[in-house]
């Protein structure tokens, strides 16, 4: 202000007063959002407020509000005290919880007072406002407007304010002996704005020649924005093949900055700045125009985040209390119906128009990237259209229609192709990151070569026709055709000094600092003091008595609008993408977002954009503010805990009983919510893409278990049925479909149940290989490897599920069937590889190596543990009753004197070559060694038990051994042996494993020769030329011995049953292998009465089978067995001991 009391408008600072006041806006709507969700959930609100101890002096203060004082004598009054007394013993606690809410409270007055400060300022200015050339100076005037009446019906509508504030003062006064010097105009406010629109009217009376100066501004905009979906298809609007030739022309506008505006914005704008300036709308045809179009619109907007207005109520309760005002009521009302019945299915056709057309942006700026330089104006002009017609079936679906007359089709709030839209959306944003310095390279010679040239010429001495000048000076031509003449004004210091500096600073630029960004010398582009210097300079031109008036030269408001959107291509395109595409209010809409989802992955056709909803997810932190830290601090240690990380990438839920949804309610932080959110669709879209394939997987088991060699035999018998009637009239059994049938098509439009699977497939896979990460909040998400995960985890299932194995009945799939459905079930997982970048190979390692364990990484059973158990318990179990022997004949285990279909177990079936050679390729060299070692264990086992009945038989034995020349006397001591057939029976069962392990052992060598012929040549070689000389001891010759049975070879010496020997007797001496004491004697002797009882014995050879019918062939492997391992382990232990003079 000047000496003479007249305000100086350059002093007044209008610009940085109104980007600070806004910037400030949205912190305090976000604050005071943030209490009136607290405030509206018991279980986030203050414990006290809700404590029926204190209800009754809540209910005191709140009733005598804002009259709080301890020292008024009614306060004094023994019943009053005796109801405060509860708020004096917890003053101190009721201080600190609430504390924060009144100075948010208090914060808000003084934002009150500096927006109105401000507005009065401009008013004494008399500034011009027009959307067209001041767009920065009336876009945020307008939005300040906006913000504060938002912020004020906020404030209204938390139902708490009074109890918090009356608390939090009296407690203050009971602690300090004062009332807070704040409460007193603070109170006051909450009183003035019990009702926010009635006391706002009042409040911009004395404004409404500025706002309504605003307000029709818009008339030039808004109206060609609002237009029908027909009206865009008929003008082509955002294609880009529309007119070939000017493919490459840049794309220009009167009115650069208004073609990317929101909808919404300038819909708010009208709606709120009528309310409240209502008297224009009987002054102005424009005003009606303007009013009309915005109620027809709309039956809902948004306030802040989740919080909408019920616009034609709310309309309607304003006017009804105004004289005069009726014909206004009854237009809302008509305005109202219409809504309703036809802005749905208006919104629904503009939908369906961008899905096209962005997505021949998308083909096309794919295709050509070079055309995002000149033709940027569209990509963002269809980010802008689209975001908005995202947002308004958001809070249009949220929120229902009021009942009036006619009712909306629910149809049109229910976009199930929706994600496609999105889907678009993301990609124009991927291409604008991915292409940013295309964009920065072509802008940069923009303003260098043209931009700065026409302003230059402007500044200088306003020449004739400086546009054509420029491009002579840019592309050395002239066109005789443009006649456009025109003049600037001469520019006040001030003035010269800002533009002068604009043409300085686009003159400095070169492409070269844009292509390297010169970072060794720490120079960027940053066009924002450019831009704020713009800002000044139509603060300066558009108030009263200005010298240079910026609505009398529209050409150089044009042109700067133009630059400065030129300038954000090069230095703030991140910026410009979320002012247009900016989708963090889904963060708010939890059920809508999952619903839309869910739908997305019910149908096919729109899986392949299922991935839009992830990479949305990174959009929340956007509407976070600064000024409200704790909705951005970091997440508890206790989530991150729950969190797992595969690949960098999060993968757990918080808790995966709670939706997201049903969460909303308490406050959690947004940052949670994105990171749970993009958990979830991930994990989601795996699962689902899981079950598809699971589904293929099971068919083409079913299409594999068809080509079975068993499954001929039903053939083969039709076949012989035939030929047997085919003379006689007998009707012929019908032939079964062969394999392959189910390819054979009349015709292509058949589509068969694996034809929608793969197409699913095809889809769901598009959008999990979209991208290799996500990034949101600071975390990476890699989709690749939540369906990698998945898969792993589902083929472990299912491995272990096509054993079928049922320890009740002892029934099992034979290892040949369950190899053909493995390989099967990996030839579909294989194909996979063609839809997503996956390294199957690693999930085939990672699985199937841990199923040659007995257990898994998750403690879970193996089919190494479930074969393992089959054939110890149940086959070789059932080898001693009698119904299964061992034929060397047919090298396999075959059923004896039973019937074959009436026996749960065929022996055969799992005993011979070429079931154990698909047994051994189950479970690979370690799950066959598993085996090798569970066999020799229970022989160990057995050897223990044949110790107790030598023990018993000792003094026996010892006489036998010392008349084993006197037969006689042999036979009567023989007599007076203990429990015989126990010993038989034992060494039986030891023969028998044996007899097993040799088959397995066979099989594995056979599968290993096939599978690594030159690294099992390598281990033969090894094993046969093993020197055997003093240096190479008995333990280096076990060591070889080792590897060798680990590859199926026979060895002299089972180093298996040495360490299971050696295992049980760990507790024994060292003498207990040397050949002298009598332990080593009761083991051979035992073996000898086993031979004697043997031969003493009946025993009948079956010439089929080439084998003893009462199992006398496994005694001569037991007893060899034995004697070899005592004797390999003596002479180890003798080396170790250094006994070298044993021989």
């Amino acid at each position: 202000m000047s000496r003479t009391g007249q305000l100086i408008p350059s002093q007044q600072k209008l610009a940085e007063k109104l980007t600070v006041l806004n910037d400030r806006a949205m912190g305090m709507l976000t604050r005071i959002y943030n209490i009136k969700k607290a405030c509206g959930d018991v279980k986030s609100k203050p414990a006290f407020l809700s404590d029926k101890n204190l209800e009754g002096a809540i209910k005191f203060i709140v009733r005598k509000f804002p009259h709080v004082d301890s020292k008024n004598n009614y306060w004094t009054m023994p019943f009053v005290q005796s109801q405060l007394q509860q708020v004096n013993n917890i003053k101190g606690e009721i201080m600190k919880q609430l504390s924060l809410y009144y100075f948010t409270f208090v914060d808000v007055m003084d934002f009150k007072d500096h927006v109105s400060e401000l507005l009065t300022t401009m008013d004494a200015c008399n500034v011009h406002f027009d959307i067209t050339t001041n767009y920065d100076l009336t876009k945020g005037y307008l939005d300040l407007i906006i913000s504060y009446v938002s912020l004020m019906l906020l404030l209204a509508r938390i139902d708490d304010r009074k109890a918090v504030l009356g608390l939090y003062n009296y407690a203050h006064d009971l602690t300090h002996g004062k009332v807070d010097q704040n409460f007193a105009r603070l109170g006051q406010m909450i009183l003035d704005y019990e009702q926010p629109l009635k006391k706002l009217q009042e409040e911009f009376t004395p404004h409404s020649k500025l706002v309504a100066c605003a307000l029709l501004s818009l008339h030039q905009v808004y109206p060609r924005r609002n237009l029908p979906a027909e009206q865009w298809r008929q003008a082509q609007m955002l294609s880009l093949v529309s007119a070939p030739g000017q493919m490459l022309n840049p794309a220009q506008s009167e009115t650069m900055p208004c073609e990317y505006l929101s909808v919404e914005t300038m819909e708010k704008w009208i709606i709120f700045g009528f309310l409240l300036c209502h008297g224009q709308l009987t002054q102005s045809d424009s005003a009606v125009q303007l009013w009309r179009l915005a109620l027809s619109g709309n039956y809902v907007i948004t306030l802040f985040r989740d919080e909408v207005l019920y616009i034609h109520k709310t309309v309607e309760g304003v006017f009804e209390g105004i004289k005069g005002y009726s014909k206004r009521v009854t237009e809302t009302k008509e305005c109202a119906n219409y809504a309703v019945v036809n802005a749905g299915p208006f919104h629904r056709e503009r939908r369906a128009f961008l899905r096209t057309a962005l997505k021949e942006l998308v083909m096309i700026l794919a295709d050509q990237p070079g055309l995002l330089g000149p033709k940027a104006l569209f990509v963002f002009m269809g980010l802008s259209f689209a975001r908005d017609e995202v947002l308004w079936l958001l809070r249009h679906s949220e929120n229902p229609a009021p009942k009036l007359n006619k009712r909306p089709n629910p149809v049109d709030y229910e976009d199930r192709q929706l994600p496609e839209l999105l889907y678009y959306m993301e990609e124009l944003r991927g291409l604008l990151r991915k292409y940013n310095q295309v964009m920065q390279r072509y802008y940069v010679q923009y303003l260098n070569g043209f931009d700065s040239i026409v302003l230059n010429n402007l500044v200088q001495n306003g020449l004739h026709q400086p546009r054509l000048r420029a491009r002579e000076s840019f592309n050395s031509k002239r066109n005789p055709t443009c006649q456009e003449d025109w003049n600037l004004s001469v520019c006040p210091e001030d003035e010269s000094i800002i533009m002068s500096s604009f043409v300085n600073t686009m003159n400095g630029l070169s492409v070269k600092q844009g292509t390297t960004l010169l970072f060794e010398e720490g120079e960027i582009f940053d066009f924002r003091g450019m831009r704020l210097d713009w800002f000044r300079l139509q603060a300066y031109t558009s108030v009263s008595r200005a010298q240079l008036v910026l609505r009398e030269n529209p050409d150089l408001a044009r042109l700067m609008n133009t630059i400065t959107f030129h300038t954000y291509m090069v230095d703030s395109l991140d910026e410009m993408a979320k002012e247009t595409s900016d989708l963090s209010n889904f963060c708010f809409y939890g059920r809508l977002f999952e619903q839309y989802f869910q739908w997305c992955l019910e149908t096919p056709s729109q899986m392949r954009y299922s991935i839009s909803f992830p990479l949305i997810c990174s959009h929340f932190m956007n509407c976070t503010h600064e000024i409200c830290p704790e909705e951005v601090v970091k997440p508890m240690l206790s989530y991150k805990q729950n969190l797992r990380t595969a690949g960098g990438s999060t993968r757990e839920r918080k808790s995966q009983d709670t939706s997201f949804c049903d969460r909303q309610s308490k406050r959690h932080h947004i940052g949670d919510r994105s990171l749970s959110q993009a958990n979830f669709f991930l994990d989601e879209m795996a699962k689902e893409a899981k079950n598809i394939i699971t589904s293929i997987c099971d068919e083409q088991c079913k299409l594999g278990d068809q080509l079975l060699p068993k499954n001929a035999a039903k053939t083969i018998s039709i076949a012989i049925e035939r030929k047997r009637n085919q003379n006689k009239a007998k009707k012929l059994p019908q032939e079964p479909d062969k394999p392959g049938r189910e390819s054979m098509r009349r015709s292509r439009t058949d589509v068969t149940s694996m034809d929608k699977l793969y197409l699913m497939l095809t889809e769901l896979c598009s959008a999990i290989n979209y991208t290799p990460s996500i990034q949101v909040w600071e975390h990476t998400f890699a989709p690749r490897e939540y369906l990698t995960q998945h898969l792993e985890s589902r083929f472990t299932k299912a491995l272990v599920g096509m054993v079928m194995y049922n320890p009740d009945s002892g029934e099992i799939a034979k290892p040949s069937e369950l190899l053909n459905s493995v390989e099967a079930y990996m030839g579909v997982l294989q194909t996979i590889e063609n839809y997503v970048h996956l390294d199957i190979t690693r999930v085939f390692n990672n699985v199937l190596l841990q199923q040659t364990q007995p257990q898994d990484s998750h403690g879970d059973k193996t089919i190494t543990a479930l074969y393992t158990n089959w054939y110890l318990e149940v086959l070789l179990r059932r080898v001693s009753t009698g119904q299964i022997m061992f034929s060397p004949n047919r090298h396999a285990f075959v059923n004896v004197g039973v019937d074959p279909n009436q026996v749960a177990v065929n022996a055969e079936e799992f005993s011979d070559i070429s079931e154990l050679r698909s047994l051994a390729e189950l479970l690979g060299p370690y799950g066959m060694k598993f085996l090798n070692e569970s066999l020799m264990w229970h022989i160990s086992s057995q050897v223990a038990e044949l110790k107790k009945l030598v023990t018993q038989n000792k003094d026996v034995l010892t006489t036998l051994r010392t008349h084993f020349d006197k037969p006689a006397l042999m036979a009567e001591h023989f007599n007076r042996l203990r429990d015989v057939d126990n010993v038989l029976k034992r060494v039986t069962i030891v023969g028998v494993i044996l007899s097993f392990k040799t088959l397995a052992q066979e099989a594995l060598n056979d599968v290993l020769k096939k599978r690594i012929p030159f690294l099992m040549s390598s281990i033969i070689d090894f094993q046969k030329h093993f020197p055997e000389t003093p240096e190479n001891n008995m333990v280096r010759v076990e060591i070889v011995n080792e590897m060798a049975s680990a590859a199926g070879l026979p060895c002299d010496v089972d180093p298996a049953l040495c360490a299971a020997l050696r295992v049980q007797k760990s507790g024994a001496g060292a003498e207990y292998f040397l050949p002298q004491p009598f332990h080593m004697r009761r083991q051979i002797w035992a073996g000898w009465v086993t031979l004697t009882v043997f031969f003493l014995s009946h025993h009948f050879l079956s010439t089929f089978f080439f084998s003893f019918l009462n199992y006398k062939y496994f005694i001569p492997l037991c007893t060899t067995a034995q004697f070899g391992c005592h004797i390999g382990m003596s002479i180890t232990l003798c080396v170790l001991i250094g006994l070298n003079d044993y021989s």
